[in-house]
């Protein structure tokens, strides 16, 4: 039996819903995730919206006095693996146990905790910090805590790449599994940086929409007009397994996890390079490693954050590694809906595209109006588009030069 890697259970939740069916339906239907800040005070900010998470409460899926103890990132993170664990029917004897990796990222971790435990010593002095604090911000609070609450014994940690963070989660978990290190990995990310400071770091550096009078056409990724990322949050977690043990227990397959590359620019801490050739190289380095060929891609979920530097360094990229493929592809940037989840959203675009596949439908871009002459790819604009994607490829770049690329493909069973 081969060492392939498949999807075998998926969940999320996010500014566009608590579920993978949810969440699904509103992105296919053009639905916006954008909305007033609410989380806290953004008064005295230049930046008033955000793509929130709606209706969370902690109590509906976890103990109160467990939820106490939980980081909103934290606790975004145990819904969706949650999620996901229930879809696979995944079940694990005490023998085996430690044949389940946790690898289940952050870029921030816990910074609604920090910011409390900050304003905690100036208000009411060191001896009022929460105690808990420290598990509670610390980035790996989530593989751990996931580690713990289904007995999971293998490898558990935390990659922190910026906004490659998810994808080198699922990047890494897929290594793994080939290399026999584990049979099966509970992989993502999640992240909830819709904080005070969260919001006014990345305003400060000139990332973030400030339409919050009308709202309605931002983010616009890869638009003429786009002026800057809506910040998201949420959770999205896959589970990840051998083919041989997902085959043998009798699993519904969902795709393959077929490639990954990973690459770094080494040029700037927060702005691309402006030819794309680090993003360029780690595509081509994933689509090698998974055997596909230009021709054969169908679908590419973009990074297209609707930052003027990265929607171009992406369409440069892009378009060196296909050629005039790239003009024929689809691509379309799903953080249009979701707003962008920071480490988290590149797991939740391979869901995406583990979607695409199954439902032959590809999610647009949604806000395009009007075309930039350099960005001039086909972006799937505000509509949902039906198409046979057979593979699909999933792009997530992030802040230090982070590259990172998952190639997705539809599953048939080995000869």
């Amino acid at each position: 039996m081969s060492d392939r890697v498949v999807i075998t259970g998926m969940g999320t939740i996010n500014p566009l819903g608590h579920s993978v069916t949810e969440t699904w339906q509103n992105a296919v239907n053009g639905v916006s995730g954008v909305g007033p800040i609410t989380l806290f005070d953004p008064k005295d900010h230049q930046v008033h919206i955000a793509c929130e998470v709606k209706d969370f409460q902690p109590n509906d899926y976890m103990p109160a006095k467990d939820a106490r103890k939980r980081d909103r990132f934290e606790q975004l993170a145990l819904v969706a693996a949650r999620e996901a664990i229930n879809q696979a029917e995944l079940t694990v004897d005490e023998d085996e146990s430690d044949r389940v990796g946790v690898i289940v990222s952050s870029a921030i971790g816990g910074i609604n905790s920090l910011e409390d435990a900050i304003l905690t010593i100036e208000n009411k002095g060191p001896r009022r910090v929460n105690p808990f604090v420290i598990p509670m911000l610390m980035a790996n609070g989530a593989s751990g805590l996931i580690g713990i609450d289904h007995q999971y014994k293998g490898p558990n940690f935390c990659i922190v790449s910026a906004c490659a963070s998810g994808s080198d989660s699922i990047g890494l978990s897929w290594l793994m599994i080939k290399a026999g290190m584990i049979d099966v990995a509970i992989t993502g990310a999640s992240e909830a940086t819709i904080t005070s400071t969260g919001v006014a770091a990345f305003d400060r550096i000139g990332a973030m929409s400030r339409r919050y009078e009308d709202y309605s056409m931002t983010p616009q990724p890869f638009d003429l007009n786009r002026d800057g990322l809506v910040m998201g949050e949420g959770g999205a977690i896959l589970v990840l397994e051998k083919e041989s043990r997902a085959l043998k227990r009798g699993a519904e397959i969902k795709a393959e996890i077929a490639g990954y590359g990973a690459t770094a620019d080494a040029f700037h801490v927060t702005a691309p390079a402006e030819d794309g050739e680090g993003s360029s190289k780690a595509m081509i380095m994933a689509l090698t490693s998974a055997g596909v060929n230009v021709e054969d891609v169908d679908y590419i979920n973009a990074h297209g954050t609707a930052t003027q530097l990265n929607d171009l360094a992406e369409t440069r990229a892009i378009k060196s590694v296909f050629g005039d493929t790239a003009y024929k592809i689809p691509v379309s940037s799903t953080k249009s809906m979701t707003g962008h989840m920071m480490g988290a959203t590149g797991a939740l675009e391979a869901i995406f595209c583990v979607q695409a596949i199954q439902h032959n439908l590809i999610p647009p871009t949604l806000h395009y109006k009007t075309p930039d002459p350099e960005c001039n790819l086909d972006y799937v604009p505000n509509e949902a588009r039906e198409k046979s994607v057979k593979v699909a490829i999933n792009n997530a770049f992030g802040f230090g030069g982070h590259n990172s690329v998952l190639v997705l493909r539809e599953y048939s069973l080995s000869e």
